[in-house]
């Protein structure tokens, strides 16, 4: 069975390319979302509407050769944020991709301004981080979807004191109804919801991002009675991680905050979900995500042994600083989600660092690393100086092996 997957470009039949459009006259089954199918109701063919894979694989298995090609209609173009990325291997079929016009495309053009120069921000279904890609870019391009509307995305720019950035946005482009607006953020904070938008911000005075120094000094942070982790430790656990600018990492055991604020501050387009079950440090911790003015953290409250397993996460990177003693239903949980997780684990007492060494004695494929760091501060006494010693504390670092060397 041949299969075409064909973008369709923003939504109007006459963006087809002359490829797309003979391919689906040379196709019997038409199979995509509603909207895709609509300007084909009346072509006589048979139209089949999901998007959903696993209907389209079982489709395709119960068609002969015969019967097809088969053609699935996406949005835009198939390589930019498509679902052509999950229908390129379908088995038992030969697949072609046929590209399409994107939205990013054909906004720039309707704007009269290039796209090359743009960085790109999917908030359709994702959570990337719009502020820190607008204050670190001139032009920065945006996928709205579900709550993530124009209005939505403004006002989350205008609480980061970006309200005075230039703003255009693109509702039903293509079809007879588009609707181009341009303004600041501050222009936009009260529309209404669009349901088929995109953004093109600009920022004059963006700056380029540069990664950050981590070990900030611990008076930067807004301090409560709950324990924090300290500046010495924050910089070898975060040298140990190293995680990449977009990452998405989860902090177990946040406490008041410390690291969760500077993994944040590494990867500015990635996301942090940070793991509390105290009171008293989920307060301190939203009082310093908020200190740091950081957009791109989700606090998760409770007992990360439990809340870990029903979020929709793959993380990249864990740091594990507390676990109440459920260490290995945490890892557990972690390599569930993603096996080439990148571990960094604190412990200072002695039972915790058996409890680290044991689990991956037992877990084939990963290359554990310990390194204690015993740190000492000056406390002033009279015209001296005395070294007051600081507790001993191991940093474990655990990759698997065929991800790099730790």
């Amino acid at each position: 069975m041949h299969v075409y997957i064909i973008g369709t470009g923003p939504g109007n039949p006459a963006l087809l390319t002359g490829q797309a459009k003979a391919a689906i006259e040379a196709s019997p089954i038409l199979v995509g979302d509603k909207r895709m199918l609509a300007p084909f109701a009346a072509s006589g063919k048979r139209l089949v509407a999901t998007y959903r894979r696993d209907d389209i694989c079982q489709l395709a298995a119960s068609l002969s050769d015969e019967e097809g090609p088969m053609a699935i209609l996406v949005s835009g173009d198939v390589g930019f944020f498509s679902l052509a990325a999950l229908l390129t291997d379908i088995p038992g079929c030969t697949v072609t991709r046929i590209a399409g016009i994107s939205s990013l495309v054909y906004f720039a053009a309707a704007l009269q301004t290039t796209w090359n120069d743009a960085f790109i921000v999917s908030r359709h279904g994702r959570r990337e981080s719009l502020v820190a890609a607008v204050r670190q870019h001139r032009k920065v391009f945006v996928l709205t979807g579900g709550s993530d509307s124009p209005a939505a995305l403004c006002r989350e720019l205008c609480q980061a004191g970006l309200d005075m950035v230039s703003v255009a946005i693109g509702c039903d482009l293509s079809y007879d109804n588009e609707n181009i607006l341009r303004g600041t953020a501050a222009d936009f904070t009260d529309r209404p919801a669009d349901s088929l938008a995109v953004m093109m911000v600009e920022n004059e005075k963006a700056r380029p991002w540069v990664r950050p120094v981590h070990g900030l000094p611990d008076e930067a942070f807004l301090r409560g009675k709950a324990p924090m982790t300290k500046q010495e430790i924050r910089s070898v656990v975060l040298s140990k991680l190293a995680p990449e600018a977009d990452a998405v990492v989860c902090d177990i055991g946040a406490g008041t905050g410390s690291c969760t604020v500077e993994l944040a501050l590494q990867a500015p387009f990635g996301h942090v979900y940070a793991f509390e079950i105290n009171e008293e440090a989920l307060t301190v911790l939203q009082q310093n995500i908020g200190h740091f003015g950081l957009t791109n953290v989700t606090v998760v409250a409770g007992d990360a042994s439990q809340t870990l397993k029903t979020l929709d996460i793959a993380p990249d990177y864990a740091f594990i600083g507390g676990t109440k003693g459920n260490l290995a239903s945490i890892l557990d949980d972690l390599y569930d989600k993603n096996e080439a997780c990148r571990m960094v684990i604190t412990a200072i007492s002695l039972e915790t660092l058996a409890a680290v060494t044991a689990y991956y004695a037992a877990r084939n494929g990963y290359q554990l690393d310990i390194t204690q760091v015993s740190a000492a501060r000056s406390k002033r006494v009279g015209q001296h100086h005395l070294m007051m010693a600081q507790n001993p504390v191991y940093i474990m670092t655990a990759v698997r092996q065929d991800a790099g060397e730790a």
